[in-house]
């Protein structure tokens, strides 16, 4: 692997002291991965007014993150080989832009379809700045020092870019409208490229990378049909021929996308990474894990938006809690990733997101107050400090530096799928459920025959969530209060769902990992091996199982 300025990461000159450009690349990878974390949050604060001003029905506000989420993952892998074979710089860069251009249609959407686009452009564009910004740290940091700081410091602003996002929305949703929160998204994007090209060094890793274009397909086409089926399941019926052909196809490309893999000269995914135990367990409990997470997010943001219509700024304040917590505590994770093993600190992140799951699976849907809120909240933002910073210590820390791009591809990824499954399983299986209630309901509701009817139709049509959102005296809106305890109980449902996937993410990777006790890098996670000068490289002991 090469820097710009002619140097090896491995080498004498590079290993004695911080690479030129170190504070400069930080700062610009840290930038890009707050402002793909505002594209990436930026709709949760706002989905009570896109119903509003959209007439969104059933699952149009899932597809609006889903459209985001899967262009991410879809995508990660690929965005990693091309960092490493054309530059992470140049990845970051194109990737801002991207996300200027999904802004700036985000913005301007006439309907929600619209919507969908500029979100889906938006995915793309973090699916690159989110590797890509993760290997320029790890091409530049050459201690163990370095590495514990400026992953701290990398996870807590892609936290604080999250938490950011719902403030955001919500003071231009309170001073005129929801779109200008997109223009300042559009705007930070293009200053994010403009200080990625300034600021940050370049680095590439093209040995024995190469497009792995079958793998790309199958992958793609495989993923994109199985999260089509979860996301339109519960609207389509979970026994539809389209659902069901969807989750048979998607299995059956996503077990070809192995099989290409195994063959691949050059492959996306090098399947070797997971001969690394403590790679192959952060890597499952970084999908069950971040599932958990922007599940519970999601869950949230639902609950106090179109659930209780609660204005966006309001929205915005658990969300300080949720994402706020990675960012203020960079100091302290930094110090414990340097003192504590990451298997008790992933552990303990963990177990304080499950406790945060429950405790949000007491409230009421009536009390629109946020005091019970931000008790749950509040846990589940400091467990994802906690988790975030410590799942990508371990994934980069274990792997040689030469394939860092494709570890943090990796890494990103398999983080991302977990954030693109909350939306997706969180609103399945909340709005199945108030589905069936509120049918339930209805069907034993004392109601003038004219509003049962009307109600029925429009919660067949698209659920409890449209019947909720009904001004007081139009057809169908007495049932607004059965079709709110519906969502309520549809949503405790889904914390529970949340806070049991924590759980056991926390079991297995205490329970997968039991004997790793180093906590530093490996000198090849530091060091370059396809170059000279690893015999200068400082001894530090490798993981012992």
């Amino acid at each position: 692997m090469t820097l710009d300025n002619g140097t090896t990461p491995s080498s004498p000159a590079a290993g004695a002291a911080r690479v030129p450009g170190y504070a400069g690349t930080l700062a610009a990878a840290c930038g890009a991965v707050l402002v793909a974390q505002v594209a990436n949050a930026l709709p949760a604060s706002l989905n009570g007014l896109f119903q509003e001003d959209l007439h969104t029905q059933g699952s149009q506000l899932t597809w609006i993150t889903a459209a985001f989420m899967i262009a991410v993952v879809v995508f990660e892998f690929t965005f990693g080989v091309l960092g490493d074979l054309f530059g992470r710089r140049r990845l970051v860069a194109i990737g801002s832009a991207l996300v200027v251009v999904g802004g700036a249609v985000c913005a301007t959407a006439p309907d929600v379809q619209m919507l969908w686009l500029g979100a889906g452009l938006n995915g793309l564009g973090a699916g690159a700045m989110f590797p890509g910004s993760l290997a320029l740290v790890a091409a530049i940091t050459h201690t163990a020092a370095e590495r514990a700081r400026s992953i701290a410091v990398w996870a807590g602003f892609l936290s604080a870019g999250a938490a950011i996002s719902p403030v955001l929305g919500g003071i231009f949703a309170g001073i005129g409208s929801w779109r200008g929160s997109f223009w300042v998204l559009a705007g930070l994007a293009l200053a994010s490229a403009i200080l990625t090209l300034a600021l940050s060094a370049e680095s590439s890793a093209p040995e024995g990378r190469g497009l792995d274009v079958p793998g790309q397909i199958t992958f793609a086409i495989g993923l994109i049909l199985m999260l089509f089926a979860a996301v339109q399941g519960p609207e389509d019926g979970w026994g539809s021929p389209h659902i069901v052909g969807s989750l048979v196809a998607g299995a059956v490309f996503l077990v070809a996308f192995v099989l290409v893999e195994r063959r691949a000269a050059s492959p996306i995914l090098n399947l070797g990474l997971f001969a690394n135990r403590a790679f192959t367990v952060t890597s499952i409990v970084a999908v069950i894990g971040m599932f958990a997470f922007l599940g519970a997010c999601y869950g949230m943001s639902m609950w106090l938006g179109p659930v209780q219509h609660q204005a966006p700024l309001r929205v915005a304040v658990p969300f300080l809690f949720l994402q706020g917590p990675a960012f203020v505590l960079i100091p302290v994770v930094s110090r414990l990733l340097g003192r504590v093993s990451p298997v008790w600190l992933l552990g303990a992140g963990l177990v304080l997101m499950a406790a945060g799951c429950f405790l949000a699976t007491g409230l009421d849907v009536a009390d629109s107050g946020l005091g019970g809120v931000i008790g749950p909240a509040a846990l589940i933002g400091i467990g994802f400090a906690l988790t975030v910073s410590s799942m990508t210590a371990v994934s980069l820390n274990t792997v040689p530096l030469h394939l860092a791009g494709m570890a943090s591809a990796t890494t990103n990824m398999l983080r991302d799928l977990g954030f693109a499954l909350g939306p997706v399983i969180v609103g399945a299986v909340a709005l199945s459920n108030a589905g069936d209630r509120f049918r339930s309901a209805l069907s034993g509701a004392r109601l003038p025959a004219g509003e049962l009817g009307a109600a029925t139709e429009i919660g067949r049509q698209a659920g409890p969530i449209a019947v909720n959102s009904l001004p007081p005296g139009t057809p169908g809106s007495a049932a607004h209060e059965l079709a709110m305890a519906s969502l309520g109980s549809g949503f405790r449902l889904a914390f529970v769902v949340c806070g049991v996937a924590a759980l056991a993410a926390a079991v297995l990777t205490v329970a997968g990992m039991a004997g790793i006790r180093a906590t530093q890098p490996t000198p090849e996670s530091l060091t370059d091996p396809l170059h000279p000068g690893l015999d200068e490289a400082p001894a530090i002991p490798l993981p012992q199982e």
